[in-house]
């Protein structure tokens, strides 16, 4: 199974990790990726403390950690950012949940698709 097809049919947890120009480091939790082809990944964003850090670093990393009860299975991609656009039409173009409705107060906030290429892939647990 491919990177794609893995996050396509792997239910989970998902943490972005970004840090500052000054490395002060940044948590918060995201969807799977949206894969454009398997080296290239994009999020949507809000223009929050994450994005506001990949404007000065653009480096990142991605742990998703599978729902399987009792085990720590999942991936780590680590991430450089590549590019963002902010086209409303494709963002809700490749949301995941087609059903997925913002939030009444979240509405006015600009977003983001933010591109990167997937540097390295680890398993969640070991290796390096």
């Amino acid at each position: 199974m491919n990177l794609s097809e893995y996050f396509e049919n792997t239910k989970g947890r998902g943490v972005l990790a970004t840090a500052d120009s000054k490395g002060i480091v940044d948590a918060a939790v995201y969807s799977r990726p949206h894969f454009v082809d398997e080296e290239t990944v994009v999020w949507i964003m809000t223009d929050r403390l994450t994005h506001a850090n990949l404007q000065s670093n653009p480096h990142a990393a991605y742990i998703f950690a599978e729902a399987a009860e009792g085990t720590f299975t999942g991936k780590r991609l680590y991430l450089t950012k590549l590019k963002e656009e902010n086209d409303p039409a494709k963002i809700e173009q490749i949301r995941w949940r087609k059903t997925y409705k913002v939030p009444e107060e979240q509405k006015d906030e600009k977003r983001f698709l933010v591109y990167f290429r997937i540097d390295k892939v680890l398993p969640l647990v070991g290796a390096r």
